[in-house]
């Protein structure tokens, strides 16, 4: 390893880490600038994780270390992922085949969620877990067919290869729109954002990822609010990188990409300000039609 990759190494990890809780900031900002408030201020969010982790630790006795275990797993998986994806046309984890694993280790991640919310014993927290997993198992199909139309394209499932290959032929421009629209869905499902649930919403029936945390306090859930917003981050990060052509400069790459993922997160909260939370019986059809917005994708490469 030279010089420059360990730089380039470097940067990655420090984007990674300190960029995702100022994401959630330009979206509050956005909200309220929609609803003609001021908001908090960009750095809001990292003055909250602070906070938070400098609370103490309260656990319930009839908890196990599932339950200690799940923030810790969520975000361990959210930073794997993030070096699998690269953000200055280089990634410090790639291999063939890794773009698999990108998505298994969200996959993860849910399932240790889920199963410290159920840990708790609580029905009302089962029933968010219950709602989780059945949104995940129609989005995770849209972003396998979304990875399958890239690797398609770039003739491997390494991210790296996928998103640095160079520029995409002329014909994949429809495939490539298609995917990027059913990611930018899968993105907002991920996430827990409106429309499909609302991150600031306490109203029992309608929660779904806040009520898998009810129980999680103090570093805890500062650990889940982090890991949340890298996932945030990275999903951003993937849509912007299809967008984004080859520019052959590293740190020109670097910038673009943060000004998209900064665009992204505008236009979060444009959907947020302007949308009102879909019913649950109506989700499954917005999951589905980005199945289908990917799968168009595939079909149009066969052309």
């Amino acid at each position: 390893m030279n010089l420059h990759t360990l730089l380039l190494d470097v940067v990655h990890v420090a984007v990674l880490l300190l960029v995702p809780p100022f994401l959630l900031g330009v979206i509050n900002k956005t909200k309220a600038a929609f609803a003609g408030r001021v908001g908090p201020p960009y750095l809001q969010p990292y003055y909250d994780l602070v906070k938070l982790w400098r609370k103490g630790s309260v656990f319930s006795t009839s908890t196990s270390w599932v339950f200690k275990a799940g923030p810790v797993v969520g975000f361990a998986t959210a930073v794997l992922a993030g070096l699998l994806l690269p953000v200055a046309g280089h990634a410090p984890l790639s291999f063939e085949g890794d773009a698999i694993l990108f998505a298994y280790l969200f996959a993860l991640g849910r399932f240790f969620t889920v199963a410290a919310a159920l840990d708790t014993g609580s029905a009302f927290e089962g029933m968010g877990s219950a709602r989780e997993a059945t949104f995940s198992s129609l989005a995770e199909p849209a972003l396998f067919f979304g990875l399958l139309v890239l690797g398609r394209l770039a003739s491997s499932l390494s991210l790296e290869v996928m998103l640095t290959g160079g520029h995409w032929p002329p014909r994949s421009a429809a495939s490539l729109v298609l995917v990027m629209a059913a990611l930018f869905i899968v993105l907002l499902a991920e996430n827990s954002r409106i429309p499909f649930d609302d991150p600031n919403t306490h109203l029992e029936l309608t929660m779904i990822h806040e009520v898998m945390v009810l129980d999680h306090g103090g570093p805890a859930l500062g650990t889940i609010l982090y890991g949340a917003s890298l996932k945030l981050f990275i999903f951003a990060a993937l849509v912007v990188g299809i967008a984004l052509p080859d520019l052959g400069n590293p740190w020109m790459s670097l910038g673009a990409l943060l000004t998209g993922v900064l665009a992204v997160a505008v236009a979060i909260g444009v959907v947020e300000s302007l949308m009102a939370r879909l019913r649950l019986v109506h989700v499954p059809s917005l999951l589905i039609a980005a199945c289908l917005l990917s799968g168009f994708g595939i079909v149009l490469l066969a052309r």
